[in-house]
């Protein structure tokens, strides 16, 4: 892919703009992404670090901001056990200190994480919609559960059975495919 910028040099840098729901590529050179300012930082050189994206998302989100306060008693210190970083910490430096500080700081991280992910908490990754067909109905089925088990406990019946219904359909057609229904 050659640079959108200079139509000369093969594009290095691929990113994504997505603002208000409307998602931008851009595909530049070394040195048109460099004079853009839109460089990451590479071995040292400077430009933009993504510990520096994480620690601004951190300190000036007004969702982040808000679910800090709610979540944090006003004196209390939260701390990993086994490295002992502060969540204070952890949020002016953009990183965690070990693998035990996600466990630690879960709760208060889940916001953050929700409105990055345009209100999801788990990654559900990409697959090929040739290959990926049975994958694809399986995680349909397991929402639709999710969802009736929702309208059961809101007793909006007619509703859940309309989604019983739906469940069963697409486990029909799963097990067409020759896919097993977990």
């Amino acid at each position: 892919m050659i640079c959108q910028e200079c139509n000369e040099r093969p594009a290095t840098l691929h990113f994504t703009k997505i603002i208000n729901g409307e998602k931008t590529e851009f595909h530049y050179c070394d040195n048109c992404a460099q004079e853009k300012g839109e460089m990451f930082m590479f071995e040292g050189e400077p430009g933009f670090s993504i510990n520096n994206l994480i620690a601004g998302l951190l300190n000036f989100d007004p969702v982040f901001q808000q679910a800090k306060q709610e979540t944090m008693p006003k004196n209390e210190i939260l701390q990993c056990p086994h490295c002992k970083m502060t969540f204070k910490q952890f949020v002016n430096i953009g990183r965690f200190g070990c693998a035990n500080c996600y466990e630690t700081f879960n709760n208060h991280l889940q916001p953050i994480i929700k409105r990055l992910h345009s209100g999801n908490i788990e990654h559900h990754g990409k697959l090929p919609k040739r290959i990926g067909g049975t994958v694809h109905i399986k995680r349909q089925i397991k929402q639709l559960k999710l969802d009736l088990q929702q309208a059961i406990s809101n007793e909006e019946f007619e509703k859940a059975a309309e989604i019983r219904d739906q469940v069963r359909a697409l486990e029909g057609s799963l097990l067409d495919e020759g896919g097993k229904t977990s």
